[in-house]
């Protein structure tokens, strides 16, 4: 996979109601697919998950998601930078529906599964959030679809906030190889940035391979765009300064056991003892959402 094709810019994917529609087939993968769906206000949508599980996560507004007779309300949220938000699981071989009475943007991450499990919510009080990092390496992360969190095939999610300035995804990670202390695991990272008085905010995102399975990516990602990983180290993500940076990871892959286990490069892992003195960044505190950012949802 070249380098631009790593680089999945805002709606150049879409299509219909889907602002974004990236399945295993157009990544050039296996497991892994995001797809990202807006509707207007009043508006709905039906389709078929054939064989993939999703979960339908507000990025913003509400909705209602209808599934193998299941009804779940979701009370969303006003943007991805105002808390965290409830879900709705979808299995694979189903029929559903999501219907917006305000209007909004859903992400809907998937994963190609073998086992077929029921249709379920997931409430906002139920996610785990925890702070990673400290100083300008601090983040949020909301741990919605992760393993040992909620369960699911094969799939696992979350979502990181970033406030404006720093650095996410840091050290470099992998997760390439099945061994002791990694798994293999295909990657999507979907991006919003938070917009700045003068207009659209920007970050970047890092991806760098090994000697062996080379690979090369520095990108300036902006509202709507993706970065596919199917193998090497990646991070930073960086937030440029004054824009606030919101990344969804999608993650999926061939192993018997559904966990997410990565390695620190280890040029960088020693970043890691750095933080011992510092705290964490104020603005992530309290961790439902960024002190003084402006809600995205009019981007």
């Amino acid at each position: 996979m070249s380098a631009s094709a790593r680089h999945v810019a805002a709606d150049a994917m879409a299509g219909g109601p889907w602002r974004a529609s990236i399945g295993p087939e157009h990544a050039g993968w296996t497991y892994c697919g995001l797809h990202v769906l807006e509707l207007p206000a009043g508006g709905s949508h039906a389709f078929g998950t054939a064989g993939d599980e999703m979960v339908v996560l507000p990025l913003a507004g509400s909705a209602v998601v209808e599934c193998d007779g299941e009804r779940f309300e979701l009370a969303g949220r006003a943007g991805v930078f105002a808390g965290v938000t409830d879900f709705a699981y979808l299995p694979r071989d189903a029929s559903a529906r999501v219907s917006s009475p305000g209007g909004g943007r859903f992400a809907l991450p998937s994963a190609r599964a073998g086992q077929r499990l029921p249709p379920r919510y997931g409430p906002a009080a139920g996610v785990p959030v925890e702070l990673r990092g400290a100083g300008s390496c601090s983040r949020r992360v909301d741990n919605f679809c992760m393993p040992g969190v909620f369960p699911a095939d094969r799939l696992i999610a979350c979502e990181v906030i970033t406030p404006a300035g720093n650095w996410s995804s840091y050290p470099p990670h992998k997760h390439d190889e099945e061994r002791p202390g990694e798994t293999v695991l295909e990657e999507i990272y979907y991006f919003e940035i938070a917009a700045g008085p003068a207009g659209p905010g920007f970050g970047f995102q890092r991806v760098y391979g090994t000697p062996g399975r080379p690979a090369g990516l520095l990108a300036e990602v902006r509202n709507g765009d993706a970065v596919l990983i199917p193998h090497g180290w990646h991070g930073p993500s960086m937030a440029a300064p004054g824009y606030d940076m919101y990344y969804l990871n999608v993650m999926a892959g061939p192993g018997a056991g559904r966990a997410w286990l990565a390695c620190d490069d280890p040029a960088h892992t020693w970043v890691r003892g750095t933080w011992r003195d510092l705290a964490a960044d104020p603005r992530l505190t309290p961790p439902g959402a960024l002190s003084g950012v402006a809600d995205d949802s009019s981007e």
